[in-house]
């Protein structure tokens, strides 16, 4: 794994092997990434990332100089290491171990761009739930972009705010907004 852009530029990244996480490819991160820097601003960017898994999206986001970075995972072992390894970058990382959607049931803050990478193992259902409760608690800015990285199999185009999907190689970024 490793930090594509931004001033950790090439960083490479060691998560431990036994991490129940399925982290994005560096080249489905490339893609999503030239994406985004062509259409928004980073310096003044909030972003919320959501199972956070191995922190890879985090880490690319605060090597770009977003302005705030949230990242959740329940997992002991994830936290645990996006923490370490933020302190030894010296990266703006908040790191907080909690389920996803009684996290976001606490919520008040709304963010820029919401990163999402659940288990391959949701359900269109789940993914509805996850969409709805982030609409409904107002956690997206206006202008702002919910991205679902998800498998190939799942079609969230019935989604309410879904705008596009995009494939790189098997891992698909859903895009939903205001």
């Amino acid at each position: 794994m490793r930090i594509i852009s931004g001033t950790l530029k090439g960083r490479r990244l060691q998560p431990p092997k036994n991490l129940p996480v399925r982290p994005t490819t560096d080249r489905a991160k490339e893609a999503l990434f030239n994406i985004l820097m062509h259409q928004y601003d980073f310096e003044e960017a909030t972003v919320l990332d959501l199972f956070t898994g191995t922190g890879s999206i985090s880490f690319e986001f605060a090597s770009r100089g977003v302005k705030q970075l949230i990242a959740v995972d329940k997992n002991t072992q994830c936290v645990n290491y996006v923490t370490k390894t933020s302190e030894d970058l010296a990266l703006p990382i908040t790191v907080v171990r909690a389920p996803v959607l009684r996290f976001l049931e606490r919520i008040y803050t709304s963010y820029s761009f919401i990163f999402a990478d659940p288990p391959y193992a949701f359900t269109v259902e789940e993914y509805r739930v996850l969409v709805a409760t982030i609409f409904s608690k107002n956690a997206l800015q206006k202008n702002g972009l919910l991205i679902i990285e998800h498998a190939e199999q799942i079609d969230l185009s019935a989604l309410a705010h879904y705008r596009e999907s995009r494939n790189y190689g098997g891992c698909i970024f859903s895009f939903f907004e205001f």
